[in-house]
């Protein structure tokens, strides 16, 4: 990824405006990521009768597009390949993926989703869409596509943040 900086001015954390608009983005971010006040919407979306994980939800979006490697479901999850195995070992035990021996390369293991993971997958994505509708309903439709620029540019910019402070880190080992 290349540094990209698509804003205007430094963030002067001195200055009372650019501080207090920090502390509300770091509000709401926290609120967002404790998610205490989403129970009752993760049991709906998710089902309050044997529910997905979300992280099991994660990995079905990306196999209901296309079957895919372990270190490549791994990779567009962002989680170690460990991490991957456990994912998709607790989705093959449901029935809702499987794995199998790539045809092109028999030492690569690739996993796809099953036909009840498809329809579990159609069901809570159903679900979801129509939450976030009920929540964009909140917003006019010029707000809404603000808020879907910015949070695009949010996670480019935690991307950016991340690579950078890697790179810092490896260079102090």
């Amino acid at each position: 990824m290349t540094e990209e900086t698509t804003h205007s001015a430094p963030v002067d954390v001195t200055d009372p405006i650019d501080a207090g608009n920090g502390v509300r983005i770091g509000r709401a971010w926290t609120e967002l990521r404790r998610g205490a006040w989403t129970s009752s919407l993760r049991e709906y979306v998710y089902g309050d009768h044997d529910p997905l994980e979300q992280g099991q939800m994660d990995a079905l979006d990306l196999l209901a597009r296309r079957e895919r490697t372990m270190r490549g479901l791994a990779d567009r999850l962002r989680i170690d390949p460990s991490s991957a195995t456990r994912a998709v070992q607790r989705l093959v035990s449901d029935g809702l993926a499987e794995r199998f021996t790539s045809p092109e390369d028999g030492r690569i293991v690739m996993v796809r989703i099953t036909r009840d993971g498809r329809a579990r997958h159609a069901d809570v994505a159903s679900r979801r869409t129509y939450a976030m509708s009920l929540i964009l309903d909140e917003f006019d439709p010029e707000e809404r596509a603000d808020l879907a620029g910015l949070l695009e540019r949010f996670v480019t910019a935690l991307d950016s943040v991340c690579e950078r402070l890697d790179r810092a880190s490896s260079n102090t080992d």
